[in-house]
């Protein structure tokens, strides 16, 4: 199956053949951008399921980084996109909150890898989702999430700090541009197909 590349640009969709679905998680911590990734990317309306924030998650939840923040994920996020004709994507995200991790074995059985969302200025946020997805063996990227298209941190400080194999890709994504989650989520295929390719 041919893909685009995410240094190239899109390529043309292939001649019409057999579709196939995938599974892909979209996860990282609290207040990451997950919801907006999924919905920015999602070519249905997406599922989600936001609830209120109310006081009972005081000094549960941090909110200091993320001060507007009035809602949460408290199950999941659902979305769908084509790649192109024969590729079709659903997209499942997952809530950040440590209360409500007992759920991911059920979001990620069955998925071909996942994205794990950054923020730099809590990359605290994300291990937990990196040491689940490196004990389950599950392909992953890492999409240093972009807020107002500010790159805080050199690529291989991220790397470093967060101690990834120089085998996991790490990009840059805006969670809120089509086109960027788009790329992100090509990339998340071609690592995703790769480790596959090996593994026979």
């Amino acid at each position: 199956m041919d893909f685009a590349t995410s240094s190239a640009g899109y390529a043309a969709p292939a001649p019409s053949g057999p579709t196939t679905s995938v599974k892909i998680v979209v996860a990282g911590g609290f207040g990451v951008g997950k919801t907006t990734f999924v919905g920015a990317v999602s070519e249905i309306s997406p599922l989600t399921t936001e609830a209120v924030m109310t006081a009972a998650s005081d000094g549960i939840d941090d909110l200091s980084k993320v001060p507007d923040k009035t809602t949460t994920t408290v199950a999941m996020d659902f979305g769908r996109v084509s790649l192109d004709r024969e590729l079709i994507l659903y997209l499942f995200g997952t809530p950040g909150q440590n209360r409500f991790w007992f759920m991911w074995d059920d979001l990620t059985r069955g998925a071909i890898g996942a994205v794990v969302l950054v923020d730099t200025r809590r990359l605290a946020d994300c291990f937990a989702a990196i040491d689940y997805f490196e004990d389950a063996g599950l392909p992953y990227i890492i999409a240093v999430n972009c807020f107002d298209g500010v790159l805080s941190h050199e690529m291989d400080d991220v790397r470093e700090a967060l101690s990834v194999q120089a085998d996991v890709p790490i990009v840059t994504c805006d969670a809120r541009s089509r086109e960027s989650t788009k790329l992100t989520l090509i990339r998340l295929v071609e690592h995703a197909m790769s480790r596959f390719a090996a593994m026979r």
